[in-house]
């Protein structure tokens, strides 16, 4: 597969300052599929001080401007968005149909939301005899990861470009490939050069380089939450503003009155979806006792069908932490009710679609993240012992909520220390915020809310 040997840095490919590469792993068969360069320091310095240079002019482009930008962008991925869909299920291994629909269809869409809001955002207000001006913060280091390739990317710079500011981007290494097709797009759309930068290389390396940069104001970073917590003492450390979008363990409450075979069906494949690579998936799903039986066969019936459906997840590393919480979950003393940690395919890291019974709300497999297709379903009496079993854990990052009555279910909703909460399988909005409450992180991504991350207040007196 074609991929770049150098960054892309102000409005062109360059060479990378060292000579180390990364390996591109296909997860489905393990064999490498392209060598990408491990950026250093010097490359991400290079990246920053373009980025620096372009943002004056920038962020004097009119809105109007940057909207059309983002709009060519946009019409660039469509045009663009079988190479896309390819690209990203040859490295990141997932199904080519749902790479089309949510991979590619997805960014896109939120590519589109923010070239409307460009073009009708009100950067300025009226405040009795104030006038109030939103301004870009200035250079964003955009840090990325891989579950999510193109989407993550286009919800980090999209918005930052509409509000003027100007973006070094630092992809996972896992799905480089990706970013670099992107970088293109950026390049195609007629994005003024050193307004987006790319530099791939390990996080240690690159991500820290880029983080702990004097030139970059903001640093936007979607990953776990212990390196969440790295970039914002790192940031902190420089009065440097941040926007977190870290780990989940999202509940999925089920009340009595819902339709409970719509809900456990819906909430599998929630789980299931990108192989459980998902911050935001429903991994908890809570029962009421006198269903919990029911609820339980048609889990184990639904995950059976995605035995054969779900791709690989991303690396062996992936694979063996996720087998190990399956195990854990087993010595814990879950019932296994489908899949389990022996490998379906001899080749490709491949994991069984999973699913536990008998779970207890302490147990590691109801608390920490895995980050795989594997399921805990957890038993509860009432529906204060469900509200206290789903805000039981560090996380708050997203939800659902199933009811026979819509109203029954936001009252439940609305109690839920979470940032998103879908009621009865509610849409995918590409315009509503996204973002965590406690661990799962600062701030919110899409919309007018992930526009705001890349704003600062400033007020004029009359």
């Amino acid at each position: 597969m074609k991929a770049h040997d150098g960054m892309y840095i102000d409005g062109e490919w360059r060479p990378a300052a060292g000579a180390d590469t990364i390996a591109v792993v296909n997860p489905a068969d393990e064999q490498v599929i392209a060598l990408v360069p491990a950026g250093t320091i010097e490359d991400v310095d290079a990246a920053v001080r373009a980025a620096r240079a372009a943002f004056p002019a920038w962020a004097a482009t009119p809105p109007a401007e940057r909207a059309a930008r983002l709009a060519a962008l946009r019409d660039v991925l469509v045009a663009r968005k079988d190479e896309i869909a390819g690209t990203v299920t040859a490295e990141l291994g997932s199904p080519l149909k749902f790479s089309q629909a949510v991979h590619v269809g997805a960014p896109i869409a939120v590519a589109g939301s923010y070239a409307d809001l460009a073009a009708s955002y009100a950067f300025e207000e009226k405040v009795g005899n104030s006038t109030v001006y939103l301004e870009p913060v200035g250079v964003v280091g955009a840090i990325t990861p891989w579950n999510y390739p193109l989407h993550q990317i286009v919800a980090k710079v999209a918005p930052a470009l509409a509000a003027g500011c100007t973006v070094v981007l630092k992809p996972a290494e896992d799905t480089p490939l990706t970013a670099q097709i992107f970088a293109e797009a950026v390049h195609e759309a007629g994005v003024p050069a050193g307004v987006f930068n790319l530099v791939t290389g390990l996080g240690p390396v690159a991500g820290q380089a880029l983080a702990e940069h004097e030139g970059v104001d903001l640093v936007s970073f979607t990953g776990s939450t212990a390196v969440g917590r790295q970039i914002g003492a790192t940031a902190g450390a420089a009065v440097k503003k941040v926007a977190l979008e870290l780990g989940g363990k999202s509940a999925n409450v089920i009340l009595p009155s819902a339709d409970l075979a719509k809900a456990v069906n819906v909430g599998v494949a929630n789980v299931m979806s990108n192989s459980g690579q998902t911050c935001s998936a429903w991994t908890r799903m809570l029962v009421h006792e006198a269903q919990y039986d029911e609820a339980v066969a048609l889990a184990a019936d639904a995950a059976a069908k995605y035995g054969e459906r779900i791709g690989p997840v991303v690396n062996a590393k992936q694979r063996e932490r996720v087998v190990g919480y399956i195990e854990k979950g087993v010595s814990e003393g879950a019932r296994l009710v489908a899949g389990g940690p022996e490998a379906p395919r001899k080749e490709g890291y491949f994991v069984s679609p999973t699913v536990f019974a008998d779970v207890t709300p302490e147990m590691a497999i109801a608390q920490e993240e895995i980050f795989g297709p594997v399921l805990s379903i957890i038993r509860y009496e009432d529906e204060a012992d469900a509200l206290r079993i789903a805000n039981g854990t560090v996380y708050g990052l997203a939800g659902a909520v199933w009811a026979g009555d819509e109203t029954e279910a936001v009252a439940f909703a609305r109690r839920l220390e979470t940032g998103q909460v879908d009621i009865n399988g509610g849409r995918f909005n590409p315009r509503a915020p996204f973002g965590g409450y406690k661990q799962s992180g600062v701030g919110r991504e899409l919309g007018s809310h992930g526009l705001s991350e890349y704003l600062q207040t400033k007020s004029l007196q009359f």
